[in-house]
């Protein structure tokens, strides 16, 4: 009796003691749904106007800043070409003392010791003055030898020279000058023609024509 009372006191498991309890993300997903489920009108019309908001904040950011490096750029080219007008009416001053030099003959040079002091004199105030346009980004545009280039040199005349390729500045009658990346005068050269058809790669020999 005993031992068939002992065996019927062991209990099995019921159905709904062995359903697991619902897991984190259930739980997590059910407050999800019941939060959706509770905002109201005023709550998304407010999200929207939020977002509208930092929409237009985002913009007006990015158009600042496009507006303060547009500032910063016309400054640094106020800075870098401010002396261009006084730069263009110093020019002259240089074509004249190369012009100056140009005049004295060679024979006159050697055999004069006051012709050969006034061409160093006037050799000295050359060499500063262009020393002084350079510290203020201005140079001297080289042309003779080099291929005519429309951004640089107007070509005043064409040359009949067989011995140089065609399209070659072969006389520079004024010189040009830049200011840093800026053309300030053109060169005005005569281009050479009759010679070679300059072939692509030559050095200083335009073969865009």
């Amino acid at each position: 009796m005993s031992q068939d009372n002992n065996q019927t006191s062991v209990s099995t498991p019921t159905a709904a003691s062995a359903v697991p309890p619902p897991s984190a993300a259930d739980e997590a997903g059910h407050q999800a749904v019941e939060s959706s489920a509770a905002v109201t009108p005023r709550e998304a019309e407010l999200e929207a106007e939020l977002a509208r908001v930092k929409d237009q904040l985002l913009r007006a950011m990015a158009e600042t800043e496009n507006v303060r490096r547009r500032l910063e750029q016309q400054a640094e080219d106020r800075g870098k070409y401010a002396v261009s007008s006084f730069a263009k009416d110093m020019l002259p001053v240089a074509d004249n003392l190369r012009r100056a030099l140009d005049s004295i003959p060679a024979e006159s040079i050697g055999g004069d010791p006051m012709a050969q002091k006034l061409a160093e004199g006037v050799e000295l105030t050359e060499r500063s003055l262009l020393s002084a346009l350079e510290r203020h980004g201005i140079k001297r545009v080289v042309a003779l030898g080099q291929r005519f280039d429309p951004h640089l040199h107007q070509a005043m005349m064409e040359v009949e020279d067989p011995s140089q390729p065609a399209g070659t500045v072969v006389l520079e009658m004024q010189a040009g000058y830049t200011i840093h990346d800026r053309l300030l005068r053109e060169a005005m050269v005569g281009v050479s023609k009759g010679g070679p058809k300059p072939q692509p790669g030559d050095a200083g020999v335009d073969t865009t024509a």
